[in-house]
């Protein structure tokens, strides 16, 4: 088997992957700031990961897997103030929405999930090294800053200028050496929540939190760090700057996936074109939404429509439909296996897109094998289409997924339609042509399409006519 090759942000090259420690894999992935509903821009990020955890642990690596829960920010405060509703109210509210959000698309839980308010005990060790060390200063207002111009390394992950970038807009400028030094600590304000610490109450920067909850859960070096490409600067970059400025070596391979967009802008509130995930859930299903959200290179922006994401739904269900079509004719699930052509694909940095072409080939296989009544090959291209989708979180006969192939949903639609069929065979018999037709375009209507084999009547789910 091939090495793994991933890309590396700092490097800006694709190497071998070697872990710290053979064998294991430790990762820190930012999640969400619980502030909102999720939309497909937030959740494709913890699927694209997700495959990376999935495709690490078959290759063999014990997978420790941290995602955080940033549940205090200035976001949170004012959603609060909106909301008449206390601030950890907001937060706890929105990070069971997004607990949701992921369990609807099978991402599975990390190892562990801390959430920010919970170690700031961790945030104030660190800041005392930081400040015992010369690299941050607390002016006397209760703030805590990190001093950018002493770093001996900063802003190596963006590849940025330190005198190009505007100064940092998290707190008031007045008592900053420079207006480009960022804040580890924010004094309290007025009504707002705030924890007690050696230079005043308040509470947490946006960066301090994930220094200290990454050094906490894995240590002072660890495999991968990722995240959404949009906190490459400055989030990403001022978690460099204070965890190497207290002396640890913090993430040796840096990962960050590309955005959802929509009209060629990246998706957010502010441009209003947001798409929350409980809202396209009514559209497709989970397993049909993560497909699309995966089938794409991580690295690569993908363009949501809702014309690509019916034919990426279209074409699952064609997997789907064979894989359901195998268990009829063997009688028995596929046993997963991983093709080479699969392998080969995501040990070549996660080439989702190349994994898909050696699906949709086993495919045609798998469909010419079932017209030449081949059982063998109809097995063996079950199998390896399975594996894939193991791996890429896809599997419909996961019981994670409510409405997948072998669930409740399916048994029950499935019944109707065969009524339906069998409704159809006597009016047929009788030579009743028009009744029989009226029902198949009705079913095809509703996106079922009949299919008359030697075997009988069957049906799949296509496009609406």
């Amino acid at each position: 088997m091939s090495a793994l090759n991933l890309y590396d942000t700092a490097t800006r090259e694709v190497g071998v992957f070697k872990p710290l420690i053979p064998g294991q894999v430790s990762m820190y992935v930012c999640g969400a700031t619980v502030q909102s509903h999720p939309h497909i821009g937030h959740v494709r990020s913890a699927v694209n990961f997700d495959i990376l955890r999935r495709w690490l642990t078959w290759s063999g690596y014990d997978v420790t897997f941290i995602r955080n829960v940033t549940d205090i920010d200035d976001k949170i405060l004012h959603k609060a103030v909106h909301e008449k509703s206390p601030w950890w109210a907001v937060a706890m509210k929105y990070e069971r929405i997004f607990t949701q959000a992921f369990a609807s698309l099978n991402v599975l839980p990390p190892t562990y999930e801390p959430r920010a308010t919970g170690h700031i005990t961790q945030m104030i060790e660190l800041m005392e090294k930081l400040i015992a060390n010369g690299a941050a200063y607390a002016p006397g207002n209760g703030d805590v800053y990190l001093e950018v111009r002493k770093l001996k390394r900063y802003l190596t992950l963006s590849g940025q200028k330190l005198d190009d970038l505007q100064p940092a807009a998290d707190a008031d400028e007045t008592y900053k050496k420079d207006p480009r030094d960022f804040a580890l600590w924010k004094a309290a304000k007025p009504g707002d929540p705030s924890w007690p610490t050696p230079w005043g109450a308040g509470r947490p920067g946006w960066h301090l939190e994930c220094s200290a909850m990454a050094h906490a859960y894995l240590g002072e070096a660890f495999d991968i760090h990722g995240g959404g490409l949009d906190l490459v600067f400055p989030h990403h970059e001022n978690e460099i700057a204070q965890s190497e400025a207290a002396g640890y070596k913090f993430a040796n391979r840096w990962l960050h996936n590309a955005w959802v967009t929509q009209a060629g802008e990246k998706m957010s509130k502010s441009l209003g074109n947001t798409l929350q995930v409980e809202t396209i859930l009514q559209r497709v299903r989970g397993i049909e939404l993560r497909w699309y959200l995966g089938s794409a290179h991580y690295r690569s922006m993908l363009e949501y429509s809702e014309a690509a994401l019916d034919e990426s739904a279209v074409a699952f269900r064609r997997i789907e439909n064979f894989l359901t079509r195998s268990v009829e004719l063997l009688g028995t699930e596929p046993e997963p296996t991983i093709t080479d052509a699969f392998c080969a694909a995501m040990n070549d940095d996660l080439a989702v897109p190349a994994g898909l072409a050696s699906i949709s080939e086993n495919l045609r296989l798998g469909n010419q094998a079932i017209t030449d009544g081949d059982k063998k090959a109809i097995a063996k291209n079950a199998n390896e289409i399975r594996g894939a989708l193991q791996i890429l979180g896809c599997d419909p006969f996961d019981t994670n997924y409510p409405q997948s192939a072998s669930g409740n949903v399916s048994a029950a639609l499935d019944g109707v339609i065969q009524l339906a069929l069998k409704e159809r065979a006597a009016a047929r018999e009788r030579k009743d042509f028009a009744a029989s037709d009226a029902i198949r375009d009705g079913l095809l209507a509703l996106g079922i399409t009949i299919e008359d084999t030697a075997q009988g009547p069957r049906w799949s789910m296509g496009e609406k006519s």
